[in-house]
C-alpha cells in the first residue's frame, strides 16, 4: 500500500521536488501520528462551487476566447477543479456594476459565463439562486440597500417573483435546485440587504413562499435557510423548523466572516441529522486581510473548508469565481479577493495562490466523497480524510504553522511517514 504526497507551498508553485511516493509499512508509532478510521464514515460530499455575480460575468467578457477557455476547464473540467454547483444572485448585489432589477443584465453577463462553465464541464451544473433584496416598493425603508423589511402585505408578491425567477432560468435550460430564501438575512448593509427575524422567515416560507412553489410545481427545489455567518446558524434551524415547515427544508447554508464556530455544525448535526449544511459563499476580504499576504489568506480559507469538512459539509460555495485586478468591480467599493484575478489593463488571467489551494481540495475531495474519521496531534495542523468515489482514501493535510511538521499516517496497523513543510497544504492519495 502506497501514498502519494503532493504539497503546495511557498510561492504557490506545484514542483517535482515536493511531489513523493510513501510506502506504507507495520509499525508502533505513537507521536505525532494522524491516525484513520475508514470503518467510521460520515456525510457525502455533494461538490465545491462558486458565484457568477453580474461583476465576474462583465470581467469574464473583457477576456479574450483563449482565456475563457482556460478560466472555465480550470473550474468545471472534470479532470481539473470539477466544480459541480454555481449560486447566482436574484437581481443585483455588491458585486454589480449598479443596482438592477430583472433579466436584461443577467443575460448580458451572467449567462454567457454560465454557458460556457457547462461546456466546460460536459453537463448541466447545479444552480442555487439568492436574493439580496426585494424590489425596493415593497420594503420598509424604499430602497435596496441598508437593510430594511419586506413589507408584510408584499410577502405574496415576494414569492411569486422568486418563483418566475427560478422559472426563467429553466426555461433557458438551466437547471435550479436550490434556492436560499434571503442573502444575510441578519444584516444592514451599504449594498442590496434585507433583515428578516426567525420568525419572519418562517411566516414567509410556510405561509408563501411553499405554497408559491406548489402552485408553479417548484417543490423539487431545495430550500436553504440563513445563507449567513455561522455563530447563529444552529438557533436559526431551530426557531425556523418544526413539525409543519420541516419538509419544507433541505438545509442550512452559511457563510465564514464571523469565525470558526465549527461547534455550531455539530449542534446542527445532533438536533437535525436530516438537514444538510453548506457553505454558500466565502471570500478573503480586503478590508480584513492583508492583500500581500496570499500565504496568510490561502491558509486562511483552507482552515476553515477543512473545519466545516470535518463538521458535516456536504457542499462548499466560494463567492466570486472571476474578479478584476482590484478585487471588484463592486458599486461600493467593497473588494475582495478571487481564486482567479484578470488585470484589466494588462490583459492577463492569473489563478492566485487561494486558487491554487481551491484546486488541491477540490481535486482532493470530489462529489461523492465520503467522509471517514481522522485524529491528528496537534492544533497545528488541520487534517480531513475521504473515502473517493474509486475507492481509494484521500487525506488533505494543512500545517498552520511557520516550522516543519512531520506525520506519521497511520492505518490498520500500517505507517507511513512524511514532513509538512511550513505554511502548507499537502494532499495524500493512498491505495
Amino acid at each position: 500500500m502506497n501514498m502519494q504526497v503532493n504539497t503546495l507551498y511557498g510561492a504557490g508553485a506545484w514542483d517535482e521536488h515536493f511531489t513523493q511516493s510513501v510506502r506504507f509499512v507495520p509499525g508502533e508509532t505513537e507521536n505525532k501520528v494522524v491516525n484513520l478510521y475508514p470503518e467510521i464514515s460520515y456525510q457525502r460530499f455533494e461538490g465545491f462551487g462558486g458565484a457568477i455575480t453580474e461583476s465576474a460575468g462583465y470581467v469574464y467578457a473583457l477576456m479574450d476566447e483563449a482565456q475563457k477557455r482556460q478560466l472555465m476547464e480550470a473550474y468545471f473540467a472534470p479532470e481539473r477543479m470539477n466544480y459541480s454547483f454555481v449560486r447566482i444572485p436574484i437581481d443585483s448585489c455588491d458585486f454589480s456594476l449598479s443596482q438592477y432589477e430583472g433579466f436584461e443584465r443577467v443575460e448580458r453577463y451572467i449567462l454567457p459565463m454560465l454557458r460556457d462553465a457547462e461546456k466546460a464541464a460536459g453537463h448541466k451544473l447545479r444552480l442555487m439562486l439568492a436574493p439580496w433584496s426585494p424590489p425596493a416598493k415593497w420594503k420598509t425603508n424604499g430602497k435596496r440597500e441598508s437593510g430594511g423589511k419586506l413589507l408584510s402585505e408584499h410577502y405574496g408578491d415576494w414569492a411569486e417573483y422568486l418563483c418566475a425567477y427560478i422559472a426563467w432560468y429553466r426555461e433557458q435550460g438551466f437547471d435550479v435546485r436550490m434556492l436560499s430564501l434571503q442573502n444575510e438575512a441578519h444584516a444592514v448593509q451599504t449594498w442590496d440587504s434585507c433583515v428578516y427575524t426567525a420568525e419572519e422567515e418562517k411566516i414567509f416560507l410556510r405561509d408563501y413562499m411553499w405554497p408559491a412553489m406548489e402552485k408553479h410545481a417548484l417543490t423539487d427545489i431545495e430550500i436553504w435557510l440563513w445563507d449567513h455567518n455561522k455563530e447563529r446558524v444552529y438557533e436559526w434551524l431551530r426557531d425556523v423548523v418544526d413539525a409543519v415547515t420541516d419538509k419544507m427544508v433541505a438545509g442550512i447554508a452559511f457563510h465564514w466572516y464571523s469565525g470558526d464556530h465549527f461547534e455550531a455544525l455539530d449542534l446542527c448535526r445532533e438536533r437535525f441529522p436530516q438537514k444538510k449544511l453548506m457553505v454558500s459563499e466565502s471570500c478573503i476580504e480586503f478590508y480584513k486581510f492583508d492583500a500581500k499576504d496570499a500565504a496568510g489568506a490561502a491558509i486562511a480559507m483552507t482552515h476553515e473548508i477543512l473545519g466545516d469538512l470535518n463538521h458535516g459539509m456536504c457542499a462548499f460555495g466560494d463567492w466570486n469565481l472571476l474578479l478584476d485586478e482590484r478585487g471588484g468591480p463592486n458599486y461600493v467599493d467593497n473588494y475582495c479577493l478571487a481564486p482567479f484575478l484578470y488585470d484589466t489593463k494588462a490583459h492577463k488571467l492569473s489563478q492566485t495562490l487561494l486558487g491554487q489551494y481551491m484546486a488541491v481540495l477540490a481535486q482532493t475531495v470530489a462529489p461523492g466523497a465520503v467522509r471517514i474519521a481522522c485524529t491528528k496531534y496537534t492544533e497545528s495542523i488541520d487534517a480531513t480524510a475521504w473515502r473517493t468515489p474509486d475507492g481509494k482514501l484521500a487525506l488533505l493535510l494543512l500545517n498552520k504553522s511557520e516550522k516543519n511538521a512531520p506525520v506519521t499516517v497511520r492505518l490498520d496497523g500500517l505507517e507511513a511517514a512524511t514532513v509538512l513543510y511550513p505554511r502548507s497544504i499537502t494532499a495524500a492519495i493512498i491505495d
